[in-house]
């Protein structure tokens, strides 16, 4: 007797994706883990993290890999208007349109959402990503991760107290701008249910920026006062930082007192129980640089991981500070299932666990045009048809 696989929450939704990069991408990678039929449309040079190496594997960049699997590659030129009308086709039966170009392309295709879009198609979502959107004094400019994270305050609180402004060291905005692509097209496809209709989506960097800032907007909005970089420490919660110890260091993330009772316990350090510096979170906060030479000097005898091994299983927040390799080498990492293995292909699986609907890994990334030949004959197009638009380059295959 053989178990069927349950079909993705998403199984019947066709989505295609004109959207290149990372934000776009990273969404429709989850909209296709879900079950979503997802179309890539690329260019006929690619999208251009293909070429974001080293690493490569085989002629494709592993940065390409990591977010475009169980998606089928299709390219056409949409500069030229044959490929304009192979992209309408496409989008008769489709449920989602998500792109990332520069605000007004559509519009200067004859393309256009309410224009056009809306009218033929009505009940299609469409997701535009982009840097600013397409009006104020920033309107249609580009946007990239780096500088979003510097315009949108998101550099001037990381770093060390001591240091100039840093960037968040993985490209924070444009996934978070992902996330929330992914969250706009489910609510809309959740009111299409209602209404029948699709809409708009207006996704930008900038905006998924801002809504980053916490707690530092609402600090600033509650004191006036704007934040100052502190390094790994939390502004408004001690201890939560990192901590030398006799080895390796940890992460103390203690969020209330009965937390830091524990802590003070198993450390040996009950005296910091009594001393009225330390007797809640405000007044540690408060006296936080004290707090941490006192507890470093229990640390001292400690070696990280164990020691936080030991704190995690009595309740405490903690963490040893692991590098990527260790972090994937956990046993927990497996048990969780966080790891897609497809022949030579590896990736992070999705982090969204359905009990009847799992995430489902059914193909690697596609190369450049993999399945050109395949959809375009999909939409009725004979051999000859598809080869003579290969010939004058408006299709790649």
């Amino acid at each position: 007797m053989t178990t069927s696989i349950p079909q993705g929450a998403l199984h019947g939704i066709r989505v295609l994706d004109l959207s290149r990069v990372l934000g776009g991408p990273y969404c429709s990678q989850a909209l296709a883990d879900h079950g979503a039929e997802v179309i890539k449309l690329e260019p006929p040079a690619g999208d251009e993290t293909r070429g974001w190496g080293p690493p490569f594997e085989g002629d494709t960049a592993s940065y390409f890999r990591g977010i475009n699997r169980n998606k089928k590659g299709l390219v056409v030129d949409l500069a030229q208007p044959e490929g304009r009308q192979l992209l309408l086709r496409l989008l008769e039966g489709a449920d989602v349109l998500l792109e990332n170009f520069k605000p007004g392309t559509l519009e200067r295709w004859g393309l256009g959402y309410e224009a056009v879009l809306a009218e033929r198609f009505p009940r299609l979502i469409h997701c535009a990503v982009s840097g600013f959107g397409a009006g104020g004094p920033l309107g249609g400019l580009p946007g990239y991760d780096a500088a979003i994270q510097a315009m949108a305050g998101l550099m001037s609180v990381n770093g060390e107290a001591d240091g100039g402004p840093l960037r968040v060291g993985l490209p924070v905005v444009d996934m978070v701008t992902g996330l929330n692509a992914l969250a706009g097209i489910l609510l809309a496809l959740h009111e299409r249910q209602r209404s029948g209709r699709g809409q708009s989506v207006d996704i930008t960097l900038y905006d998924c920026g801002l809504s980053l800032l916490h707690p530092h907007l609402p600090n600033y909005f509650g004191s006036g006062r704007v934040t100052s970089r502190s390094g790994n420490a939390h502004p408004n919660i001690a201890p939560y930082d990192s901590y030398r110890t006799g080895g390796e260091p940890i992460f103390l993330a203690v969020g209330n007192d009965r937390q830091f009772a524990r802590l003070c316990e198993h450390l040996g350090a009950e005296a910091l129980l009594d001393d009225p510096r330390f007797a809640d979170n405000g007044s540690r906060s408060v006296h936080r640089q004290a707090l941490k030479a006192a507890l470093e000097g229990h640390l001292a005898s400690h070696d990280g991981p164990p020691l936080a091994e030991a704190l995690i299983r009595l309740g405490v927040p903690c963490g040893a500070v692991a590098t990527v390799d260790q972090a994937i080498a956990h046993p927990h990492t497996r048990h969780r299932e966080m790891l897609v293995a497809l022949g030579d292909y590896r990736g992070i699986a999705s982090p969204v666990k359905l009990s009847r609907t799992p995430a489902q890994y059914r193909s690697p990334p596609p190369g450049l045009g993999q399945h050109s030949r395949e959809l375009l004959e999909g939409l009725g197009l004979d051999a000859g048809q598809v080869d003579d638009l290969i010939q004058r380059g408006i299709v790649r295959g």
